[in-house]
């Protein structure tokens, strides 16, 4: 099956980046016939989860990095090989599939592998005639490559001992030469098959069919020596039977370069770049070989499919989006710094809600919105426009937002009132998640600063949490690039913002932004809720300035 695209939204995801990722997918998966899943960039907040619980969705599976992984890229399904299967078969197997490494596996785990190199070694370099009995060779791998028969002795069983020999001597001078368990390789020599069972060898390849006498079977049987009879003349059986090696004896066993379907191309350039093997075993979370990485398929690499929604910036951005393709954009904020390889579908209105814009498009396309969907878009229009206080607020998000309650059947008041104090219970969370639960990033003029928010429908709440939020970002301000941090501590009952701000010039940027002289690291804001209409682009015209 074709692979998703995935629909999602920024990170420190809040209810519109989460409920509009979920009904846009929805949506494409109505009107269309690829697959479109949700997913989400971080952790979900507490006001998202009660609204996830309240309608019976599950939440996103997270995606914390879009780049291209092994899993994008195409893996040969090349077949695992036993380790047992001769040099012979293994070159067979190469040239009918014109693959240039093999690899050899044991119930589905990775035990080496076998390449085109190491089989031109076993061929030119092994000069060892023991390296039958070296490798505990099986009798079954002789007559495959031979393509003999076993006239004496069991077909099963391995080479123990002995050296590979060629009796065209006298069998005067073979007494001399062969001892217990070599291989003698002959023709049609009586007096030669006779000395080698006499001298306790351990089989005799009899070349080009010829024919074996009674008497030398018998006598071979009785001493426990194997007779095998090949097509091959002498020169060939004695050249081609150093291919009956099993290729365990020459296989890679140990220092293998493999890679996990997970890893991401992007980490495993350098290795590949420094390594110059064709073919690399990738591996899954089990360890479980799946298949075979080339370098020339990582020419063309599918790229991960994504639709954002609820922000178009970069540093708001899941990790690895340079590497996607993206296609769509759907959101209600500023233009940021997005670039994209193609033209993509680009929706952009200044309206107090994303879920706004996707409840356009259902309308739009004549697709029916379910009771779970208009939920968690009317959902998210309250948050998003603090129960249509907040100035981004437009007469379509509160029309929008009054349909999708009716088709809900829930009472906007009471379902908002529910949702902002699950979402303002901090019991349960740690300062850094607070304050990272709604960040984002901006740059402007060259400063890079930060922005949370908070809202509560408890002021005592927010001044107990002033006391904690302030020296946390101190920290977190001096321990990363980030010039200036900001948080805004919003009353949502009272329509006011005490505005948190740490950083060199901060003080003054604020000051210049709002026309109001500040505290040290404080000042409250009165009418001042939105963090993107009302903050943001004060902030940034006082950078610019």
């Amino acid at each position: 099956m074709d692979k998703p695209t995935y629909v999602i939204g920024h990170k420190n995801p809040d209810t519109d980046s989460i409920c509009s990722a979920i009904a846009y997918a929805h949506l494409k998966n109505q009107i269309t016939d690829n697959r479109y899943e949700a997913r989400r960039a971080g952790q979900v907040n507490n006001e998202t989860k009660y609204v996830l619980d309240r309608f019976g969705v599950e939440a996103p599976e997270l995606i914390s990095d879009v780049g291209t992984q092994i899993r994008d890229v195409a893996i040969k399904k090349i077949d695992g090989i036993k380790s047992g299967i001769s040099l012979k078969k293994a070159w067979k197997m190469m040239k009918d599939t014109s693959n240039s490494t093999l690899p050899v596996t044991l119930d589905g785990k990775l035990e080496g592998i076998i390449s085109v190199n190491d089989i031109a070694t076993a061929n030119m370099d092994i000069y060892e005639t023991r390296i039958l009995a070296l490798s505990k060779t099986p009798y079954r791998n002789i007559l495959d490559t031979l393509e003999g028969t076993m006239v004496v002795g069991d077909e099963d069983g391995y080479v123990e001992d002995g050296k590979i020999l060629i009796g065209a001597a006298n069998p005067d001078l073979m007494e001399d030469y062969i001892e217990k368990g070599d291989i003698l390789i002959t023709g049609n020599r009586f007096e030669s098959h006779l000395c080698a069972i006499e001298m306790n060898a351990g089989c005799i390849v009899v070349c080009m069919g010829a024919p074996v006498s009674k008497t030398i079977k018998k006598l071979a049987m009785q001493n426990n020596c194997r007779i095998i009879s090949t097509p091959y003349e002498t020169y060939m059986a004695a050249r081609m039977i150093n291919q009956s090696t099993p290729i365990r004896y020459f296989m890679r066993k140990e220092n293998i370069v493999s890679f996990m379907e997970d890893d991401y191309i992007s980490d495993m350039k350098e290795t590949v770049a420094k390594i110059r093997h064709r073919d690399f075993p990738v591996l899954d979370k089990s360890g479980n070989y799946c298949g075979m990485l080339s370098r020339r398929s990582l020419i063309n690499m599918n790229r991960k499919k994504i639709i954002l929604v609820d922000h178009n910036e970069k540093s708001q951005a899941v990790d690895g989006i340079e590497e996607a393709e993206i296609m769509e954009i759907i959101d209600h904020h500023r233009l940021g710094n997005l670039e994209t390889l193609a033209p993509v579908y680009f929706r952009n209105q200044p309206l107090g809600c994303t879920a706004t814009i996707i409840y356009q498009l259902y309308t739009e396309l004549g697709v029916e919105v379910d009771k779970k969907i208009a939920g968690l878009l009317c959902s998210a229009i309250l948050s998003d426009t603090l129960m249509f206080r907040s100035p981004t607020c437009t007469a379509l998000d509160k029309m929008a937002a009054e349909s999708l309650a009716a088709i809900a059947e829930i009472n906007m008041d009471d379902h908002a009132e529910k949702m902002f104090r699950a979402g303002s219970s901090l019991q349960d969370k740690s300062t850094e998640e607070i304050f990272y639960q709604d960040y984002k990033k901006f740059t402007s003029n060259g400063i890079k600063f930060g922005a949370g928010q908070i809202t509560s429908l408890d002021g005592e709440e927010l001044a107990v949490l002033k006391s904690k939020i302030l020296p946390f970002m101190e920290t977190a301000c001096r321990n990363s690039s980030t010039d200036m941090m900001f948080f805004m501590l919003t009353d949502v009952i009272r329509e006011s913002t005490e505005l948190l701000f740490v950083g060199e010039n901060a003080k003054a940027i604020v000051e210049q932004a709002f026309g109001e002289k500040a505290e040290e690291s404080s000042i409250v804001m009165k009418n001042i809720v939105s963090r993107k209409k009302q903050l943001i682009p004060k902030l940034i015209n006082a950078m610019q300035e």
